[in-house]
């Protein structure tokens, strides 16, 4: 299940066989890993209002007020939300940097920044292994689930239905 070994590209005498998920992963990071930026809290919502108030704007200049339109301001505050999104999501898609541009730019040469990646990435695999095996919606209740359904089956089956 879980692996508690450090990713490869670690120096040559650090570097273990890659066989958890989570050092196969951060042995494709050179490939597969990008940083990306992310606007958080106060700047979300920033441009959530903006975005808002641009559409209620738009669409008073065409005629359409709260009065005329009872769910206009749900319509306001959704479409607000995606626009603001779409702005989110094209940022984080035009500036991607590789890991190693990363490592470059955040001065890295030892690569402890793939270590603590491997090692946070390691925690997060091994947490939601945990939560499906115990947790609310996990494998406890799947398991319940197919046996109620089973058992309602057979049941059926018995009574000829």
């Amino acid at each position: 299940m879980a692996e508690d070994r450090p990713p490869a590209a670690l120096p040559a005498s650090l570097q273990p066989e890659p066989t958890g998920v989570a050092a196969r992963i951060m042995a494709r990071a050179e490939q597969d890993l990008v940083f990306v930026p992310q606007l958080l809290s106060e700047s979300q919502h920033i441009l959530q209002q903006h975005f808002q108030a641009f559409v209620r704007t738009e669409l008073a200049e065409r005629g359409i007020t709260f009065g005329d339109h009872p769910l206009l301001l749900p319509f306001i505050e959704t479409h607000g939300r995606e626009l603001a999104d779409f702005v989110l999501t094209s940022l984080a898609l035009h500036h991607q940097f590789r890991l190693t541009e990363f490592e470059t730019l955040a001065g890295d040469p030892a690569r402890l920044l793939r270590l603590d990646l491997w090692n946070t990435l390691q925690s997060h695999i091994d947490h939601a292994e945990q939560h499906f095996l115990s947790g609310v919606g996990g494998l406890p209740r799947i398991l319940q689930a197919v046996e109620e359904a089973r058992a309602l089956l057979i049941e059926r089956m018995a009574d000829g239905r």
